[in-house]
Parts: structure tokens; sequence; C-alpha cells
């Protein structure tokens, strides 16, 4: 009698620790996801990830997003992801270049063409190699391409700027970092590093003459209103490589990782089309704004800025045949 009822109990027992564990697994907290960038909440970068990303995740994640540099300054995101401070960034190749020097021939003038060519490049053998060097010599994961738009000039003044020569002298803002430093000498300027979020000020108090941004760039931090025209160059094609810190990427089931991939790629896929719609609406916008819009001598920009990337030490670290790969796609 006794050994009947000391089994049952011990059955009894493990069928509760059974239970008990079953509910701690249903009630495990989600898994946090900080994300910070230095953009405004109302960009369609930031849209797609707060409206299509964060939801499509599924109830196993929490989205956390901190825009315009509220929890990070910019371009200290990346370490803040490799120590785990952070879990996701949205960085332009020129942040990945700081480490990597091969990713700067992804910054270079003239390169990537639009934002079909772009995702061409990710989709390809190309972008899984940059994928790998960013894993593997970073410690991210790389998950998707998000076109921010074409870069252009916007100038203070009324000086016509026709070709690079024009631009001798111009205080253009630029990131920081070499990459972006450089991308504003390729053109013919006088770069300038200032964070984002002080170049409408910048420019207002004349510290600088001139910022590039994609023109969706320029209608939302309002930089049209202390500016007097935008010089349609199309010098460089604004983007990010969403990242996450790979060992927390790696702490993930399967079927979690793919739904992150898949909910990035449908984010930045909306995105994308967004940023390309504005861009064909805002010339008109600008122009009615009262800035002078125009297109220089593209051929003109193009070549002072090869002659500049193939002189310069940047190009040492490209991969050999990259361009031409590039290029081809």
């Amino acid at each position: 009698m006794t050994s009947t009822f000391t089994r049952r109990a011990l059955l009894g027992a493990a069928t509760a620790i059974g239970m008990l564990a079953t509910a701690g697994a249903a009630m495990a907290e989600p898994i946090k996801l900080r994300f910070a960038d230095s953009t405004t909440a109302d960009a369609p970068r930031s849209k797609a990830l707060v409206e299509i990303f964060a939801k499509k995740l599924g109830t196993d994640f929490v989205f956390e997003p901190y825009f315009g540099s509220t929890l990070y300054k910019q371009g200290t995101e990346i370490v803040a992801v490799q120590r785990g401070n952070l879990e996701m960034a949205l960085m332009p190749p020129s942040d990945f270049a700081k480490q990597v020097p091969a990713f700067s021939i992804l910054t270079a003038a003239y390169l990537v063409r639009d934002a079909k060519h772009l995702k061409a490049i990710f989709d390809s053998e190309i972008g899984a190699e940059f994928k790998k060097m960013a894993r593997e010599e970073m410690g991210v994961v790389v998950l998707a391409p998000a076109y921010y738009g074409t870069r252009h000039l916007n100038l203070k003044g009324d000086k016509k700027i026709s070709k690079p020569e024009d631009l001798a002298g111009i205080k253009l803002r630029m990131p920081g970092g070499e990459a972006w430093q450089f991308l504003g000498e390729s053109i013919g300027a006088n770069p300038v590093a200032v964070d984002y979020a002080e170049v409408y000020t910048a420019l207002q108090t004349g510290a600088i003459d001139a910022q590039d941004n994609p023109l969706p760039n320029d209608k939302l931090m309002k930089f049209y209103e202390v500016t007097d025209q935008i010089v349609l160059t199309g010098h460089n094609v604004g983007f990010g490589l969403l990242m996450i810190n790979a060992k927390l990427f790696d702490s993930l089931t399967p079927e979690q990782q793919k739904a992150m991939q898949a909910a990035a790629d449908e984010a930045f896929a909306w995105s994308d089309q967004e940023y390309v719609k504005q861009e064909a609406e805002l010339i008109d916008f600008f122009k009615g704004a009262g800035l002078d819009v125009y297109t220089p001598d593209i051929e003109a920009f193009r070549a002072y800025s090869n002659k500049k990337y193939l002189g310069s030490t940047l190009s040492k670290d490209w991969p050999e045949g990259m361009i031409d790969r590039i290029n081809a796609l």
C-alpha cells in the first residue's frame, strides 16, 4: 500500500514538474531587440521597422526602437551592437569600412546605381561575401540592405554648379569617417564632419555651405528652409545594412531566425519603394518651395570621382575585380 502510494506520488510530482516547466517555457520573457538609428521616426525606413518588421517578428520578440540618435550618437551604434549593449542597428557601409576596409568600395561615388541595383548586389554572391566578412570580422549578422535614396547636393547661395571644380572651397557637410569624407572630396568639395542632427543649424549659421542627402531626407529634416538650390548630382546611393549581434542571432531557434529574415525582407521591400516614390514627387515640392533644382554635367562628376577613387589609398582595400563584378550586375 505504501509502495503504491509512493509511486503515485512520484508520478504526480513528475507530472506537476513537467506542467510547470511547460508553463514556464510558455511564459518566457520575449527577446528584447533595442534598435538605434540617427534618422527620424517618420522616415520610411523607420516606419517600415515599426509597422512591418516589428509586427512580423511575432510574440517571441519585443522591438524597442530609438530614433534621432536618442540612445547612441551617430557612428557609435556598431560598437554598441558588438559589445551587446545594443541588439540591432541600421548602418551605412562607411561605418562597416572603419573595421573592414573592403566595405569602402560600397561607399564609392557612382558605383551603386539605384534601388534595384542595390538589391541585386545583396542578392548575389557579392552580397554573401560582404555578409560573411561582417560576421567573421565584426561579429554581426547583416539581415538586409535598406535603400535611403540617391544623394544630391543641397546648397546655400545662387552659385551655379555644373562641374566638380565649381565646388572648390565649398564647405560640404559629410558624416565623420574616412569613407564619407573622401566621398565629399571625390565630387570636388571641402568636406566637414557634422552630426546629422546638427546639420540644419550648421546651414543656418553658415558653419557649412552645403549638405548632401537623398531628397526625402532633405524634406524630413527641413534642410530646404535654409538652402537655396538642389543640384541633382546623384553621386551616391544612400543605404544602410540592418544588423544584429551575431551571438544573439545564433542563440535564436531556426524558426525565429527565419521569421526575423522574412520580416526584414518584407519591411525594406516596402521602404525601398516608398523612397523611390517620394524621390519622384519631391522635385516639384522643392521647386514650389522656391529652390532652384537642376542637373549638372553628370559625366564630368563621374569622371572626376573615378579618377579620385582609383588614385586614392581607399581603393587598395577593395577586393580585386569587385568593381567589374558590381558593374556587371
